[in-house]
């Protein structure tokens, strides 16, 4: 159910053309639904109410999931929403899904799965997603699909890294469009800053595992990044480039910024 549609079903129980019983019935469900297996042992519970609270449905992460869990979740979440994005897919899993919704599209580098019948852009302008380099990609694109899926204006600026910062002053004009920037780095993770420094809107960086023995896991890119000294820098956790696309979503959102 649409936000629309549950205001319209309040505004009829109001003005007594429903019955406050009749409203129950149709609410009946609402907003969880419970998902159980072959033997009938639950193992999911779906947050239909997801999407009235956060302008999203919930979003599924599929690492950790069998390709049957995730086939059946992502078959109820599609009966009731025109949007859905899995997160961390295998191929294994993306067949198993595709086998129930074959409109769902896996995109191999980011590991996402998409369904998207709601095309409108809810979003006030555009965001860019920029990543250090070639290896940082998959986290890259996983920022953009999100953001994509959500209904926003996107664009990927690779591979300009600080080791060649002519690459990054290049797309200075596309970078200052802007109304949010991802920055998506491993290593030494400096580009944040950089671009921090350039742009007078929301830059939320994403440290990578990218890197040699001391990038330790992306815990040095993260501690770099937080420690940037551009006040419009902010950070999400290690390669969490859905993390990333879903706040500059609701940022792109506030048409008033």
């Amino acid at each position: 159910m649409t936000y629309d549609e549950l205001k319209s079903l309040l505004l009829d129980v109001q003005a007594g053309t429903c019955s406050p019983d009749t409203a129950l019935a149709r609410l009946a469900g609402f907003p969880a639904e419970t998902v159980t297996d072959g033997d009938g042992q639950p193992f999911a519970l779906l947050d239909h109410g997801r999407k009235l609270r956060h302008g999203f449905p919930e979003v599924v992460y599929g690492a950790s999931k069998t390709p049957e869990q995730l086939a059946a979740i992502v078959a109820r979440l599609n009966a009731r929403h025109p949007n859905i994005l899995v997160t961390r897919v295998s191929e294994a899993a993306s067949q198993a899904v595709r086998s129930v919704t074959p409109e769902a599209h896996w995109d191999a580098v980011s590991r996402t799965l998409v369904i998207q019948r709601d095309t409108t852009h809810y979003g006030a302008g555009l965001i860019a997603v920029v990543c250090a380099g070639t290896g940082d990609l998959p986290v890259a694109r996983e920022a953009l699909v999100t953001c994509e899926v959500m209904g926003n204006m996107t664009t990927l600026v690779a591979d300009v890294g600080v080791a060649g910062l002519h690459r990054t002053l290049s797309r200075l004009d596309t970078l200052r469009q802007a109304r949010v920037v991802i920055c998506v780095a491993g290593m030494e993770a400096a580009l944040a800053s950089v671009i921090g420094g350039l742009v007078a809107v929301p830059v939320i960086a994403v440290p990578t595992s990218v890197g040699y023995g001391t990038s330790l896991g992306g815990l040095t890119a993260l501690f770099g990044m937080l420690n940037s000294c551009s006040p419009n820098v902010t950070v999400v956790n290690i390669d969490n480039g859905f993390g990333a696309g879903y706040v500059a979503a609701l940022i792109n959102r506030q048409i008033g910024l």
